[in-house]
C-alpha cells in the first residue's frame, strides 16, 4: 500500500468538489441563456423571484430554484433584507446576448448537449465505433450560435483581412466555397456584404442546409446557394478563388481526402482559409492551454466520435498544429501561414496557397 500524501489528497478532494459545483453551474448557465433569464436580469433593477419570473414569462418556482444556484455560485447577488436579486454589470458582460461576442453562456450549452449522448459514448468505449451526427438534436443550432458570435461576427473586421487583397477581390466578384458550412451563417454574411461575389456552401446535414437556404431566402440573397454534399466527394477542378472551412476539417471522416479535394477545387492563384482549433498535437503540449479539458471532452463526445461513426479517421478537435501542417502538405499545398486573432484564443487561421 502506498502512503498517501494527505495534503495532496485533500487538495484533490476539494478540487473534485469544485468541479462538481462548476459542472452544475455550467448546466444552470445554459438554462439561464436558453430561458433568457440572464438577459432579463440585466435589464431589471433589484427584483424578487416573482418579479423576475413575470418579466421573463417563466414559472416562479423554477426561477427561484435557479436563482438559488446562481446566488450560491456567485453569479447573482441577493439582498436578504428586501428579498431581491440582481446581476452585476461585470457578470452580465459575459452572460447576456448583448455581450456577444463575449457571451460565454452560449458556449455553456455544449455541456448539457454532450451529456445527452453519454450512454452511447459509453457503448463506444466498450465496443468501438462512434455516435452519428443525427444523435445530437441541437448541435447545429448551438454551433451556429457559438460560431456566430466568434467567427462570423469577426469576419469583415478581423478574419477576411488576414488574407492580403481579399476584401478588394470580394468587392470585385470572385467564386467562394464553404465546405462543411453548417447553418450557413458565415457564407450568408459574406454574400450579403459582397453582392458581386458568388457563394456556395456544402454540408452533409440536410437540416443544416435547409436552415442555411431558408436564411438566404429570407434575406433576399441571390448570390448564395447551398447543397447537401459529402465533403469527401467535391470532385471539382479549379472552380473557386477562395475556399473556407470553419471548424470543419477535424471531424471529417476522411479529412485527408477532403483536403485533397479542396486543393483540386481551388484555382491556381486561389486561397484556402482554414479556421480550426489552436492546440498542439501532443497532449503534453496542451498542459497550459486554458481550455484543454473542455476541448478534449468536446472531441471525445462529438468531434472524434462522429468521424468514427462512419469508419472515419477520428482526428478529434485537438488534432493540433503539427498534424494540420502535415496533412496540408500531404494534400499538395506548398505555402501555409498561421494567423491568430487577439479576441479568439481558441482558433488558428491557416492561410493556405495552392502554389
Amino acid at each position: 500500500m502506498k502512503t498517501l500524501n494527505q495534503t495532496k489528497a485533500e487538495a484533490f478532494a476539494q478540487r473534485m468538489l469544485d468541479i462538481l459545483n462548476s459542472g452544475a453551474l455550467a448546466l444552470m448557465t445554459s438554462i439561464g441563456h436558453r430561458t433568457g433569464l440572464f438577459d432579463t436580469l440585466a435589464k431589471l433593477p433589484p427584483s424578487t423571484s416573482q418579479q423576475i419570473a413575470e418579466a421573463a414569462g417563466l414559472n416562479e418556482r423554477y426561477v427561484q430554484e435557479w436563482l438559488g444556484a446562481m446566488v450560491t455560485g456567485r453569479f447573482v447577488e441577493y439582498a436578504p433584507a428586501t428579498g431581491t436579486y440582481s446581476l452585476p454589470a461585470e457578470h452580465a458582460a459575459f452572460l447576456t446576448r448583448d455581450a456577444s461576442p463575449n457571451n460565454l453562456a452560449v458556449t455553456a450549452q455544449f455541456i448539457p448537449l454532450l451529456a445527452t449522448v453519454e450512454d452511447q459514448i459509453l457503448d463506444c468505449f466498450h465496443k468501438g465505433g462512434g455516435v452519428p451526427y443525427s444523435a445530437y438534436k441541437r448541435f447545429h443550432q448551438v454551433m451556429a450560435e457559438d460560431s456566430g458570435q466568434t467567427v462570423v461576427a469577426a469576419l469583415e473586421e478581423s478574419v477576411l483581412p488576414l488574407i492580403p487583397h481579399l476584401m478588394e477581390a470580394l468587392e470585385r466578384g470572385i467564386d467562394v466555397l464553404d465546405v462543411g458550412c453548417g447553418s450557413g451563417r458565415a457564407l450568408n454574411a459574406m454574400a450579403k456584404r459582397f453582392p458581386n461575389s458568388r457563394f456556395k456552401g456544402y454540408d452533409c446535414s440536410e437540416e443544416a442546409i435547409a436552415t442555411a437556404q431558408l436564411e438566404a431566402n429570407n434575406r433576399g440573397l441571390t448570390n448564395s446557394q447551398f447543397q447537401v454534399k459529402d465533403a469527401a466527394q467535391l470532385n471539382e477542378v479549379e472552380q473557386y478563388d477562395l475556399i473556407c472551412t470553419f471548424d470543419a476539417i477535424h471531424d471529417q471522416a476522411q479529412p485527408d481526402v477532403v483536403l485533397r479535394g479542396i486543393h483540386q477545387a481551388l484555382r491556381l492563384d486561389g486561397t484556402y482559409l482554414m479556421q480550426d482549433i489552436r492546440a498542439s498535437s501532443q497532449v503534453h503540449g496542451n498542459l497550459e492551454h486554458p481550455a484543454a479539458p473542455m476541448l478534449y471532452t468536446i472531441s471525445c463526445l462529438h468531434c472524434m466520435t462522429v468521424s468514427l461513426s462512419t469508419g472515419g479517421m477520428g482526428l478529434g478537435a485537438v488534432w493540433g498544429e503539427e498534424k494540420a501542417l502535415e496533412m496540408l502538405t500531404e494534400a499538395g499545398f506548398t505555402s501555409v501561414t498561421i494567423q491568430q486573432l487577439d479576441h479568439d484564443f481558441l482558433n488558428n487561421y491557416y492561410i493556405v496557397k495552392k502554389n
